[in-house]
């Protein structure tokens, strides 16, 4: 049979001082790990630009995005002016025009894109020009 707890027989204010002694110790291991995991972040940083420096990939879990100039709408829009393109044209269109992306599924993200956004008018089925 496990063991009382002492802690029945103490007074509220005894109580008290062991509650704030737990939270002191608590607060302490919380600030040392937290200072452990920051010098690690430095480590694992100073490690991935010499991985960077070397031409190597950011193998850190942190996905890293393309920046582009312009949004998706806003490209395409360029691409589209007094033309009329298929999603697929469109697509490949606007990537040779330097959209940069990751997206697996990039054709889709753009058809979405063209149906949604009032600037663009669908002519014929899967065909679409700025309007």
């Amino acid at each position: 049979m496990a063991g009382r707890s002492k802690l029945g027989t103490l007074t509220i204010a005894q109580l008290q001082r062991e509650i704030r002694r737990r939270e002191h110790d608590a607060g302490r291991k919380v600030q040392s790990l937290q200072k452990r995991r920051d010098n690690l972040l430095g480590k694992i940083a100073e490690l991935e630009s010499q991985i960077a420096k070397l031409g190597g990939r950011n193998r850190s879990g942190v996905r890293t995005r393309p920046q582009n100039d312009a949004n998706l709408a806003d490209s395409l829009a360029a691409v589209l002016k007094n033309t009329i393109m298929n999603v697929t044209g469109v697509s490949s269109a606007v990537q040779k025009a330097g959209y940069r992306t990751t997206s697996p599924n990039f054709r889709t993200i753009v058809n979405q894109t063209l149906i949604k956004d009032p600037r663009f008018k669908r002519v014929s089925r899967g065909k679409y020009t700025v309007k």
